[in-house]
């Protein structure tokens, strides 16, 4: 079975496919089918590479390279300009000196400084330093008109002593933040380096895309540089973002954060060392924003606000869990997906269709016989008549047709190539690699004609078949072999990729959840048993394993300058890659784009303009609406346009545990939304919630949505498969659900402010040093503290409760909306039962919910709810954000603020122009006393006056101290005025 649905890649019926396959294995017979020719594994070979970083022999550029001198400063409007000229002979370390270089120093604003250093002169002889154009990504400019730069909280000295450097300190008091001084800077047309002195057992954070712990070790190489690699731990993955934030506690209390921001999209490598940070770049230009907080909070924004821009608001709907998986066969399948949801009254929100959809694993035409058309448009008629969602995977890479075959004929490749819309080789011809469906072109969003091309493609899918959204992957961009491996072999296409895929002969998939074996030992052992025999027969001569024995003596490839041209195949500082060399599965860097640009100088950016490019296509499908896409590779600033991808991983605890400080991370990039592998509440249920320890992998979009992402032929794992899984999702589910009304308020404060939805614990609490590594628990916005379990078998996890030992902060549990009794020690060790997910709430909070439904559209048609955490003197605050969902521009919206103090609680409705008729519900006040002391019982509960009659519109629990305010007599009253928001303010009052 797993056999016939892999070979569904190529479109036929699996039986047809099936005797494809065993032809091609075979000695071939009469047939009307040829045999599918399998790309050579060696396809995506390289040279052998040794990152210069862990090369014995490579030179080092600060005992070799003479450094600048700075002169002819002039002072500008903003700050001042200098030439910076070689201070000795070249030493053309990894690439060739620039001899004059310009620097640019801009005190932009209050909360940014730039200084930027480019070549002196850029003309024809020089043109290969690339240096990053403003149309690619937007560069901050100056909006603070101060020629001293006195408004700017940050200052900046240089000296030329020994050689020329720049410090960063606060103006207030002096701190450096960041200095060059001390060091040589060095600037080559394929290598800069520059570095800066870090205080002891420093806390820096950011310097992504990577999955490791949230807090960066100081004994690390951070390689950025975008790559189709299935979450390998501590390497460079999908996307690129040269941030970094930087928190210091100070020894009498307190602490004070900063920002650094490199506008650089070539490879890049941050060495960090336990006193010291290095930057290398394997080209471009130094263009440097420093941000100076001094709290995180005040970092991410102005991050966002002054230098990458704010995050798109996202449609209601993708608050909502959402199902996908590789290996959904048809659209009966995904019917009874949606089906069995809905029999075991589980919330489904949007449905998600891997590869499996498209006509051999073609974008935009699909299988005709497993997903028609017709079939399509009566599927998600059903579906969209129940509140729900369909969103469809397009890859980065377009199939070309075999020019043999005119069967083959496929419309998207021959309108692009009409368009001239696809990256070229170095002499024109059009550059041939291989993805999923063969050997493939990759759309150049440098072309005029591509961003048109794409918007038709994705307009004409579309009116076949209605999707709501659009999840892009291999966006990095990837291809399966090094260089345009398929220009000369057109008429062998469709071909089957260089590697086993899952479920085919010698990649059968018998893992099992981790612990299965402690309930299962049969079954376990029949798979372990099955996987080890697998393993054997590759390994014996003529099984599928491409892997050789390792040579003895590796030969490695090293490059030199090499004077006016640059080697942009294998560059002569190595960075360490997670595929190896820079073509490594990857479009190879002398790809060019149709303004001349190669690939070696913008492959960081290509997810980052996709991206972009499917934005601006789907306001054209959809007009007036927000886009909602889901991306895999980013770069700074691709929050303007989509939600993240965390990309390929593992239902694993160890990776259940690593999607937090991933998501965490991307709070920091300004994208947070980010579908991840999510242990928590997030993603509704977690990884071994069964009483049998079965594995789970829901992804959650950092607080605002969930993914099931299953690998082809693995074991099924919707969460209705496993009963008490099942019961679990209902029941965390429902929490989440509860929740919306907050979250969405959170991403419109994001969207608009800058601030963050998933937060951690050091941000909010930044004056505690012990919280610094902590990213084992979370908090959504400030008041939902999060402490998820993330290990097998446990029925107990320990956390902490900032400021609940000091005295400083009151926390409720969010099931028994009872005060957390104040432990001994700030470490505590929590219950947490199989199912349960510890969900906690911060004192002097009001948080806006509504009862939960299936769907997020049955959810805003439910009556409004209040949960209120008084915090130690009784106070609370809130907001809450209301709009139709889904406007690009709302009209018509509903602001309210809430605030509580003195046994009173009001809610100041300062816009209410969009219609919400629900009523309000009910309110619930946690931490509810009579003062002044002692406290007393609540005898009174009056709405604006109207005393509520007790029992029937509201209760009160004198051990708990929680105000339970419900019932028809509070919804009778809302509904007279309109709605709960209608009719301005309103007070709830208690005595």
């Amino acid at each position: 079975m797993a056999l016939g649905l892999m070979l569904r890649r190529f479109g036929l019926a699996s039986s047809l496919l099936l005797a494809h396959y065993v032809q091609a294995q075979s000695t071939p017979t009469a047939s009307s089918f040829r045999p599918i020719f399998t790309v050579p594994s060696d396809v995506n070979d390289d040279a052998s590479l040794l990152p210069t970083s862990q090369d014995p022999q490579a030179p080092d550029p600060q005992a070799l390279c003479p450094g600048y001198k700075a002169s002819n400063l002039v002072e500008t409007a903003s700050g001042f300009t200098a030439q910076l000229f070689l201070a000795g002979p070249t030493c053309n370390v990894y690439g060739n000196d620039i001899v004059q270089l310009a620097l640019t120093v801009e005190y932009q604003a209050r909360d940014r400084l730039h200084v930027g250093i480019i070549p002196a002169y850029l003309d024809a002889s020089n043109a290969s330093q690339y240096v990053l154009s403003n149309e690619l990504v937007s560069k901050p400019t100056v909006d603070l008109a101060d020629s001293s730069g006195r408004s700017c909280e940050l200052n900046l000295s240089w000296t030329n002593d020994p050689t020329f450097g720049f410090t960063i300190a606060r103006r207030a008091s002096g701190h450096v933040l960041f200095s060059t001084a001390g060091k040589k800077l060095v600037f080559e047309e394929q290598f800069l380096e520059f570095g800066s002195d870090l205080p002891d057992n420093y806390n820096l954070y950011g310097l992504g895309e990577t999955i490791r712990e949230f807090r960066l070790g100081n004994n690390l190489t951070r390689t950025i540089y975008a790559a189709d690699v299935g979450d390998n731990v501590d390497a460079n993955l999908y996307g690129s973002h040269p941030f970094y934030l930087e928190t210091r506690y100070s020894e009498t209390g307190g602490s004070q954060s900063h920002g650094v921001y490199l506008r650089n999209a070539h490879g890049q490598e941050v060495v960090l060392r336990p006193q010291n940070i290095t930057w290398r770049t394997i080209g471009g230009s130094i263009d440097l924003y420093f941000f100076p907080g001094p709290s995180p909070p005040d970092v991410t924004r102005s991050y966002q606000t002054g230098a990458i821009g704010l995050p798109a608001m996202q449609m209601y709907w993708p608050l909502g869990y959402h199902q996908c998986r590789w290996g959904y066969h048809n659209w009966s399948e995904l019917q009874d997906v949606v089906d069995s949801f809905d029999r075991f009254e589980i919330p489904l929100e949007t449905i998600w269709t891997d590869i499996d959809i498209w006509n051999q694993y073609r974008d935009f035409e699909n299988d005709p016989n497993t997903f028609p058309y017709d079939q399509g448009r009566q599927f998600l008629q059903k579906l969209h008549d129940s509140g729900r969602h369909f969103t469809p995977i397009v890859d980065a890479a377009i199939y070309i047709p075999n020019p043999d075959n005119s069967s083959d004929a496929y419309e998207p490749f021959t309108a692009g190539n009409q368009s001239n819309a696809f990256l070229k080789n170095p002499d024109g011809s059009l550059y041939v690699g291989a993805v999923w469906p063969g050997y493939t072109v990759f759309p150049d969003w440098h072309a005029p004609g591509a961003g048109a091309w794409w918007t038709d493609q994705m307009v004409r899918y579309h009116e076949r078949i209605p999707f709501d959204g659009i999840w892009i992957d291999m966006n990095e961009a990837s291809s399966f072999c090094v260089g345009s491996c398929g220009s000369k072999n057109l008429s062998l296409n469709p071909v089957h990729p260089p590697f086993s895929l899952p479920g085919e002969p010698g990649n059968i998939n018998f893992e099992y959840p981790e612990d299965f074996a402690r309930t299962n030992a049969t079954e376990a052992a029949a798979a372990s048993s099955s996987s080890a025999r697998q393993a054997a027969a590759a390994a014996t001569p003529g099984g599928n394993s491409s892997s050789s024995p390792p040579p003895s003596r590796v030969s490695y490839l090293r490059t030199t300058a090499t004077p006016g041209a640059r080697d942009i195949l294998h560059p002569p500082y190595v960075i360490n890659n997670a595929q190896g060399g820079l073509g490594v599965h990857a479009v190879s860097p002398n790809a060019t784009h149709a303004d001349g640009v190669v690939e070696y100088d913008v492959h960081n950016l290509f997810g980052h303009q996709i991206l972009n490019a499917t934005y601006q296509a789907l306001v054209s499908v959809f007009p007036g609406k927000r886009p909602f896409i889901l991306g895999r590779s980013t770069f700074a600033g691709s929050g303007k346009y989509a939600a993240h991808w965390g990309g390929d991983n593992y239902s694993k605890w160890c990776y259940m545990y690593l999607s937090i400080p991933q998501a965490l991370s991307f709070s920091l990039y300004g994208i947070p939304m980010v579908s991840r592998t999510d242990p928590s509440l997030i993603s509704g249920t977690r990884s071994g919630l069964t009483r049998r320890q079965f594995g789970v992998d829901i992804c959650g979009f950092s607080g605002n949505a969930d993914l099931e992402l299953c690998i082809l032929a693995a074991n099924p794992q919707e969460p209705y498969v496993w009963a008490s899984v099942a019961e679990a999702s209902k029941r965390a589910l429902a929490i989440r659900y509860t929740l919306l009304p907050y979250l969405y308020t959170l991403l419109h404060d994001a969207h608009t402010t800058g601030s963050t939805v998933l937060r951690a614990l050091a941000w909010e609490f930044p004056d505690d040093s012990r919280l610094a590594a902590a990213d084992r628990q979370f908090l959504l916005g400030p008041a939902i503290l999060v402490t998820p379990v993330l290990t097998a078998g446990a029925t107990t996890v320990d956390g902490v409760f900032p400021g609940l030992v000091e005295g400083d902060v009151a926390w409720y549990d969010w099931y028994e909306q009872t005060a957390v009794a104040v432990p001994a020690t700030p470490n505590v060790t929590i219950d947490a039962p199989l199912g349960h997910i510890p969900v906690f709430v911060r004192g002097g909070y009001v948080l806006p919910t509504q009862e939960p439904g299936r769907t997020t559209r049955d959810c805003r048609r439910n009556p409004w709810g209040l949960l209120v955490a008084l915090d130690l003197d009784g106070r609370a605050e809130g907001a809450l954000y209301v709009d139709d969902g889904e406007s690009l521009v709302p009209q018509e919206t509903i602001v309210v603020k809430f605030s509580a103090q003195d046994q009173r609680l009001r809610a100041s409705v300062s816009h209410c122009a969009y219609n919400d008729t629900n009523p309000l519900g009910s309110i619930t006040i946690m931490g509810a006393v009579v003062w002044p002391p002692p406290p007393a019982s609540v005898t009174q509960v009056s709405l604006n006056g109207l005393v509520l009659a007790p029992d029937s519109s509201w209760s009160y629990n004198a051990t708990s101290n929680v105000l339970r305010v419900a019932g028809p007599q509070i919804k009778d009253w809302t509904r007279s005025r309109g709605g709960a928001w209608k009719g301005g303010d309103w007070e709830l009052a208690w005595c």
